[in-house]
């Protein structure tokens, strides 16, 4: 049913410096703007400048700035780690090179961190929305390893609340191993 996602959106603090930071930061240039002083899908009274920015590959990021309303925060009780955005780079080579580029611009870079099927890197905008640019690294049979174990992970989560250890290779170095 799903053809891809059209675009996911975010709320910003302010629309012109978030669509500079992220084409200065990540190469994701501006590619439209709209401005309304009502929502079109409600009718609401409500202006706002909505961004949307080239994430590659017809993915779309957009951002809504939303003068009117109180100030954004962030669901406090969710951690910071778990929200986030995470963008695809072709290689580990450009994963480095956006973490150098990421830190001489004054941004705190954590990772990379291998995840065994990909390595990523973590960082905050300036609107504090987490991202994640990712490399895969999954070696040959690593996707059906996962696919036969899926469910009866997901099945003991919902009995046990515990993480289950069918695939703890992702994170305890094992694949290496098992993988060759």
């Amino acid at each position: 049913m799903i053809k891809k996602i059209h675009h996911v959106a975010y709320r910003c603090k302010d629309a012109y410096a978030t669509a500079k930071w992220y084409e200065k930061n990540l190469d994701m240039k501006l590619v439209l703007a709209i401005a309304e002083d009502r929502v079109p899908s409600t009718g609401e009274p409500d202006p706002y400048m909505h961004i949307f920015l080239d994430a590659g590959m017809g993915n779309v990021l957009a951002f809504f700035e939303l003068p009117t309303q109180p100030e954004m925060g962030r669901d406090e009780n969710t951690p910071t780690w778990t929200q986030h955005l995470a963008l695809e780079v072709d290689s580990m080579e450009t994963l480095l090179a956006a973490k150098a580029r990421l830190q001489e611009n004054g941004i705190d870079v954590i990772g990379p961190t291998d995840h065994a099927l990909f390595q990523s890197i973590y960082f905050f905008d300036p609107n504090g929305h987490r991202l994640e640019l990712a490399v895969n690294t999954a070696l040959p049979g690593m996707d059906v390893a996962l696919d036969e174990v899926k469910w009866d992970m997901l099945e003991e989560w919902s009995r046990t609340k515990r993480a289950p250890k069918h695939a703890a290779w992702l994170h305890d170095g094992s694949y290496k191993e098992m993988f060759k």
